[in-house]
């Protein structure tokens, strides 16, 4: 099957990409260097998140969007993490909760404050720590509120309910580093790719592989749910090691339905699916394309459409979710793109060319929208629901009224040679060192401050006394 079969009649044939103005993009920052196979960005409708070069522990910057421009070198970072930052994730329910992933081996959870970051934030609102190597990967569950995801290079899944704060399952059916998780629509399947080249469909809660496929002639990287469709995309590469996708049965994994080869580059692609257009969207790690494609239930099932070429290369892309879009310029799709040689965060927008200023219902059904469909109880208990959808007809103005509240956890204490361990955590590099040092220094300072305040109420309060001592005694 050639990679660009013939045009057929669609409503998305002429979809083009739109680069936004200099002054709409993020100018001068400093783009991670990291070589793993991650997108380092996170958007949402109210933020941007980025991870970020830093020297000695990880960091990332959290953005508002309408604040576009140049950023400045000192603008305040999410900066808590001993190891470097391998992945962020926006809660999808509620906008101000991220959570991250690093080389320190832990998850943590963060609340970022109205309107954005004032000061360098190192406290996070909870810390999970159950993985015994780096994690990876980070994915929160697409229907229930506060169950968390995460994938370490111990090989292990852990579920999170953030409610309680702790991991309440553990996926253990991998031989080698995971390298990607897509949830189908309703969250009650999970599918992963491995470095041990094997595809795999788990039913989350119990940890049981329900199909696997042993991919020797094309090498997966990535792979994600089309939606409802019960099919899987996955990217790879073939035996001639050029760029590869293949299209699957979820309930037969034995045979791919189709495979096709895209290209000779050496880069990863990136699959992003959107289950409202069908519309399948291939970026590519180190180039400025990205090409997309209408999926369909029936043969051909992949129809080519068009290609966005840029000669800046990407290194990772952030999707705006379906809810934070211009409906009124047709926009059915956004990226964020990490060019970064140049410390930019591109905005570019995938327009539906249309004359009409109405809404465009056939290019906007109903989209998952805010609304939580189940708490981590009922899922945990093994309910099943579908999204909770929204119109996107009258603009995005409904704001999320969940609110995420850290569980309280009893102090745990190991106490060696009269030190409280957890307490006194040692540091680990010289960067840690210093935040300590001056911390410590800060602290000096304001216990001396205090002391020489009291130290002079004390003077006041003596005068006092020694008045009262000298004063003739009322008759």
């Amino acid at each position: 099957m050639s990679w660009r079969p013939q045009y057929r009649s669609s409503k998305f044939r002429n979809v083009y990409g739109k680069v936004a103005n200099r002054e709409h993009c993020f100018d001068g920052i400093p783009i991670t260097k990291n070589v793993h196979d991650n997108h380092f960005c996170a958007v949402n409708t109210r933020f941007l998140a980025i991870v970020t070069e830093s020297a000695g522990g990880g960091s990332f910057l959290v953005i508002p969007l309408e604040q576009t421009g140049r950023i400045e070198p000192n603008y305040p970072k999410v900066c808590g993490h001993q190891g470097n930052v391998l992945d962020i994730k926006w809660n999808p329910f509620i906008d101000n909760i991220i959570a991250s992933c690093s080389e320190d081996t832990s998850v943590r959870i963060w609340e970022i404050p109205e309107g954005g970051l004032k000061r360098n934030m190192t406290e996070a609102l909870l810390e999970l720590h159950g993985h015994s190597r780096r994690v990876g990967l980070v994915e929160w569950h697409p229907t229930t509120n506060n169950i968390l995801f995460s994938a370490g290079y111990d090989y292990k899944v852990l579920i999170w309910n953030l409610d309680v704060g702790e991991p309440v399952k553990m996926i253990d059916c991998h031989s080698d580093v995971i390298l990607c998780m897509s949830f189908n629509t309703d969250g009650s399947l999970l599918t992963t790719t491995c470095k041990d080249k094997k595809l795999r469909v788990i039913e989350p809660r119990s940890g049981r592989v329900l199909q696997e496929a042993n991919c020797k002639n094309h090498r997966v990287n990535r792979v994600v749910f089309l939606g409802n469709m019960k099919r899987l995309l996955t990217t790879g590469v073939s035996r001639w090691n050029t760029r590869q996708i293949a299209l699957w049965d979820q309930e037969d994994l034995s045979m791919p339905l189709i495979e096709e080869e895209i290209d000779g580059l050496s880069g990863l692609l990136f699959p992003f699916y959107d289950a409202d257009t069908h519309m399948l969207y291939l970026a590519g790690k180190g180039d400025g394309n990205i090409r997309y494609y209408e999926i369909s239930s029936e043969k051909p099932f992949l129809s080519y459409l068009m290609e966005f070429r840029s000669p800046a290369p990407q290194k990772g892309l952030g999707v705006m979710p379906k809810h934070g879009l211009d409906v009124s310029a047709c926009e059915v799709f956004r990226f964020y793109k990490l060019v970064t040689l140049k410390g930019l965060i591109e905005p570019i927008s995938m327009i539906v060319p249309r004359r009409s200023d109405s809404y465009q219902e056939d290019i906007y059904p109903m989209t998952p929208g805010t609304e939580p469909a189940l708490t981590p109880d009922e899922w945990l208990g093994g309910i099943n629901r579908d999204p909770v959808l929204m119109s996107l007809k009258e603009g995005y103005k409904k704001s999320s009224k969940m609110v995420f509240k850290a569980p309280i956890k009893e102090k745990k204490s190991v106490v060696v040679n009269g030190i409280d361990l957890l307490e006194n955590v040692p540091p680990r590099t010289e960067n840690e060192l210093l935040r300590m040092f001056f911390r410590q220094q800060d602290e000096i300072r304001r216990m001396k401050e205090e002391l020489a305040q009291k130290d002079i109420r004390i003077r006041q309060l003596q005068l006092e006394l020694k008045n009262l001592r000298n004063s003739p005694k009322n008759c």
